[in-house]
């Protein structure tokens, strides 16, 4: 079982996705197991801040770094290692960090039983947290987002579908197939504002080696 460990300020914002299809399904099923860490409980003050004005000015607050530091030791206490290996990733989403990528995915998801995945929110988390320990910086692509729980969601999602019996059958992996980005089903012809949409011939033929010769030019 790949156990994904979440640490974020808003742990709600995973329920709606992880309660539903193939994501919840797999959760029941012991495929994987996520498991939530709020940086706030790790807070030394009463009120459970975690933010600060950052060093050298600027806009919005700055995540602290122990709270953050913490719950990483927490996670990897609560992992089946008990300290960091190389079968434990943690990883911190950056817009500056590698893309993440299929293969990527498909990598840590064969070496990795235990992942780490630091959000950040507000203008993002005290630097130094990388230098406590050894991360993967990763971006989910070129475009800034409020925080990291959406990207958190996109690792899980990637990395789960290609472990064995979460997609029931691995020939569902759409890379891994000839696939077309056009995709039709019945009915074979219908009306919309008077014009007809129709199905496209060639996959209506039963000519298979001329339908695998169309996917592969639609995924031009």
């Amino acid at each position: 079982m790949t156990t994904f460990h979440i640490i974020s300020l808003f742990p709600n914002a995973f329920d709606s996705y992880l309660g539903e299809s193939i994501l919840k399904r797999a959760i029941e099923d012991k495929k994987i197991r996520v498991k939530l860490y709020n940086p706030r409980d790790f807070a030394v003050n009463k009120w459970h801040r975690v933010d600060q004005r950052p060093y050298g000015g600027g806009p919005g607050m700055v995540i602290e770094a122990l709270p953050v530091i913490k719950a990483i030791e927490k996670t990897i206490k609560n992992s089946k290692f008990k300290t960091q290996s190389s079968k434990l990733k943690i990883i911190f989403f950056s817009p500056s960090g590698k893309q993440l990528t299929n293969a990527y995915a498909d990598k840590i998801g064969k070496a990795c039983s235990d992942i780490i995945l630091v959000c950040g929110r507000y203008e993002g988390i005290d630097a130094r947290v990388k230098k406590a320990f050894k991360m993967d910086e990763i971006s989910v692509g070129p475009f800034i987002l409020t925080g990291g729980e959406l990207p958190a969601m996109l690792v899980i999602d990637s990395v789960a579908r290609r472990l064995p019996g979460v997609l029931g059958d691995l020939n569902s992996l759409e890379e891994s197939r000839v696939a077309s980005p056009d995709v039709y089903t019945r009915p074979e012809i219908f009306e919309y504002k008077g014009k007809k949409y129709r199905v496209p011939k060639v996959l209506l033929s039963g000519h298979q080696a001329n339908i695998e010769a169309w996917k592969k030019g639609r995924k031009k």
